[in-house]
């Protein structure tokens, strides 16, 4: 029988396996930013220790920096001192650091891939959830907590209980205006917030192969919200090609070399999984969510679900959900009015989301009444959506590019959602406050999200394609 690639992956980073215990697993690369750090740098220097391997460690603000005027000081003071420490933290320890209009800094699940320090056949760990985007190239990638990131620091490994392998397969051809967010809403409705829990996802079948890089990015950041411990897509031409001649990535005959070894990194035709599910593409629309959890999603065009087609156990939540959203169950989402539409976050802050956005509301205008927030996941996105044009024709619209940074994705900066506004939002929680103190989101895609911007209010993004 064969291995499927999260074995291979896996069992080529096994240090040791302790007994009636977790196994010692070789980290490739930590990444860190300023928000779960300081209490892991802070252990490390109580203790007297030096990071184990310097160079596998890369730190950049992301979390807390604002989307503006990035040349001034922070104004916000404890925004101000996570930045400052990571700063510090980064020069005494000797680690590679991106700080504040770096031209490397951005979001750190952005930057990793675009930068190709993130490459097939890696372990990769981060103390925040989202970690596993990063699996998108390859990769097996999670999030740790603070004292998993001390220990990496330390000994350049983590004890980890070996989780469960999935393979959810995607079959067809997306449908016109359907996008991996979607497919990724559509997989959490499927599936429930917890229906991966305990297992490790790799993505395959016709649609997953069609995926560009930053399509596959998205889906793999997304499967966190299934319950997963991480998600993953085996490389190919695709991620080969997204490789070649990044600033960290193999060049020249070292290039060759990884990819031959990169094209075994693949599950085997006769590989048993733990669980394996299959899905149609054609079943697929265009999605928003209408609750407060990345699964409580419905197809653009269809309606809130009924309270009995509600089990039992979930009905009290859902009324709960449901009365905070200001939403009814058996409406449609459809014209709802929009205040706020955000366009970024380490979900959808790339080239290729900023492409699909432009493509709606290029020759149409901001709706007067919308707010909207476009912020670029990276310097490097930023450089390319100028080098593009794509700034001129998102201005002309109406709209302002902002720098970049996690922004609205979670608020700890100063892009926060006033309360009681509705915002439609291609990040990935949609949970109560997420986006500022009683903010109200509604997850979509890029297209979704320049529809709503253009029209005021939720609209089918096919009808202006």
């Amino acid at each position: 029988m064969a291995n499927t690639l999260f074995d291979k992956i896996w069992d080529a980073h096994v240090v040791q396996n302790v007994e009636d215990g977790p196994t010692q697993l070789y980290i490739d690369r930590l990444y860190c930013h300023e928000v779960t750090s300081p209490q892991a740098f802070a252990g490390m220097r109580a203790r007297g220790l030096k990071c184990f391997r310097p160079d596998h460690i890369y730190c950049m603000p992301d979390h807390n920096t604002p989307t503006h005027d990035q040349d001034k000081p922070i104004e916000d003071p404890v925004g101000k001192t996570q930045v400052d420490t990571l700063a510090k933290n980064a020069a005494d320890f000797g680690l590679t650091h991106f700080g504040m209009m770096d031209e490397r800094n951005g979001i750190i699940h952005v930057v990793g891939p675009e930068r190709g320090l993130s490459l097939p056949g890696m372990t990769i760990v981060c103390g925040d959830s989202h970690t596993s985007t990063h699996g998108a190239m390859g990769a097996v990638a999670f999030g740790i907590g603070t004292s998993e990131v001390e220990m990496v620091m330390a000994s350049q490994c983590i004890l980890q209980q070996k989780p469960k392998s999935m393979r959810i397969s995607i079959e067809g051809e997306l449908g016109r205006g359907v996008t991996a967010k979607d497919v990724a809403l559509f997989l959490m409705a499927r599936l429930t917030t917890s229906g991966a829990t305990g297992y490790f996802v790799e993505y395959a079948g016709s649609v997953v192969r069609n995926l560009s890089m930053e399509g596959r990015l998205t889906l793999c950041n997304l499967s966190i919200e299934m319950g997963a411990r991480g998600g993953f897509v085996a490389p190919d031409e695709v991620t080969f090609e997204y490789i070649r001649g990044r600033e960290y990535a193999p060049k020249g005959e070292a290039f060759d070399k990884a990819v031959e070894y990169w094209k075994t990194l693949k599950s085997g035709e006769d590989a048993i999984f733990d669980k394996e599910l299959t899905f149609r593409a054609e079943d697929i629309e265009p999605r928003v969510t209408y609750g407060t959890n990345p699964g409580m999603g419905i197809g653009i065009t269809e309606s809130v679900p009924a309270l009995e087609t509600i089990p039992e156990a979930g009905r009290a939540s859902y009324r709960k959900s449901l009365e905070y959203m200001g939403f009814e169950a058996g409406e449609k989402l459809l014209g709802k009015p929009v205040d706020y539409v955000f366009l970024g976050a380490c979900t959808n802050g790339r080239i290729e989301d900023f492409r699909a956005f432009a493509s709606v509301v290029k020759g149409r205008r901001k709706a007067a009444h919308v707010v909207a927030w476009l912020v670029p996941g990276s310097w490097m996105v930023a450089g390319q959506i100028k080098a593009e044009g794509i700034d001129k024709v998102l201005e002309e619209a109406g709209f302002e590019i902002r720098q970049p940074g996690c922004s609205a994705c979670l608020a700890m900066n100063d892009d926060k959602i006033p309360a009681g506004k509705l915002s439609v939002s291609t990040s990935n929680r949609n949970f109560e406050g997420r986006q500022g103190p009683g903010a109200r989101t509604v997850l979509a895609s890029p297209l979704v999200a320049a529809a709503a911007a253009v029209t005021g209010v939720i609209t089918d993004p096919r009808t202006l394609m």
